[in-house]
């Protein structure tokens, strides 16, 4: 079968790999209908480590965390009802040995790396979906363990600030979200979010007043640099910036060490590897299981740009757009 590999130069190449007839034990065979390219296949392609933790490997060498398809055959141990159904995958939820990377026409799993999805949904809508969604729901866990009562979200109108959305509201936790546009607010308003705030000149004050009100004491921060240095100063007593993507580029953060004292503030990055949502087998079942009566909200979609055939890799992964839709690989 067709598959793209990485090579030990970090570079991606189209191979023909053995097709798998039958899946290992726990695991289940998809055949691949669809894979968006998310922001972490290009990083962790040329920087491995960049998720603090050492990424698992692929049979083959087969690149690709994120897609959706239809299971075709299941391992001992697996659940009946994954037979036969489509599915939302994010392959790094459990990692195994076995598993075959999802840039391919028949990836193998495990099958709590897979959520299954209504079949009235279409599983492409679906191609990039999961690790936004899970983050979301780890995110939201980890904070509530913490004991936090409302959450600051930068990158508001990104695909995890969306599914944050979706979930705090379920949550009924009141949340804040930060967007760059007056259009981006209005359209994550649109999708009954109560809270945005456009990062214009002068929303600091405007933040600060409604997180002490809202008692919003934990942010997940998504941008990073420039932006985490505007908004710490009006942070409520006894917050916690959860550092989880690097927007901001390469652009420094500059904290008063008198502001730590003051406002007991805490800092940390935030890892789905490291959550307990994750790392522990009981709590990723049900958490999937939870996500499964919820993932047909419009706001779980993914966000599909242009499709690229696998040998149009190059192409795909030089794909960008102003929306933020991804690149869709396709068999």
């Amino acid at each position: 079968m067709k598959a793209i590999c990485v090579t030990p130069s970090r570079e991606l190449e189209l191979r023909d790999i053995p097709t798998p007839n039958e899946p290992a034990p726990g695991h289940v065979l998809v055949d691949m209908e669809a894979s968006a390219i998310n922001p972490g296949d290009k990083t962790f392609l040329k920087r491995p480590t960049a998720a603090g933790v050492a990424l698992a490997t692929s049979r083959y060498d087969v690149w690709g965390a994120s897609g959706s398809g239809r299971v075709i055959a299941v391992g001992a141990g697996v659940p009946a009802e994954y037979a036969g159904r489509q599915v939302a995958i994010y392959r790094s939820l459990k990692r195994s040995p076995e598993s075959i990377g999802l840039w391919c026409e028949t990836a193998q799993v495990p099958y709590t790396s897979c959520l299954i999805l209504p079949d009235h949904v279409r599983a492409r809508d679906y191609s990039g979906s999961l690790v936004n969604v899970m983050t979301a729901y780890a995110f939201l866990e980890e904070i509530a363990e913490a004991g936090h009562k409302g959450v600051i979200v930068t990158a508001g109108n990104s695909a995890t600030g969306y599914a944050l959305a979706s979930l705090a509201r379920r949550r009924k936790l009141p949340a804040i979200f930060l967007v760059r546009s007056e259009a981006a607010r209005e359209a994550l308003c649109r999708t009954g979010a109560e809270h945005v705030i456009v990062t214009n000149e002068g929303f600091t004050g405007t933040l600060g007043a409604l997180s002490a009100e809202l008692g919003a004491t934990a942010v997940f921060d998504g941008v990073g640099g420039e932006l985490t240095g505007r908004i710490y100063p009006g942070l409520p007593m006894n917050s916690t910036i959860y550092f989880y993507g690097v927007l901001g580029g390469a652009t420094s953060l500059s904290i008063q060490s008198a502001h730590f004292m003051m406002t007991n503030l805490t800092m940390r990055r935030f890892s789905n590897f490291e959550s307990r949502t994750v790392k522990e087998q009981e709590k990723l079942v049900a958490a999937l299981k939870a996500l499964e009566g919820v993932i047909d909200d419009p706001m779980f979609r993914t966000r599909a740009g242009m499709e690229f055939g696998y040998d149009q890799i190059e192409q795909a992964m030089a794909y960008e757009s102003r929306e933020g839709a991804k690149a869709v690989l396709v068999a």
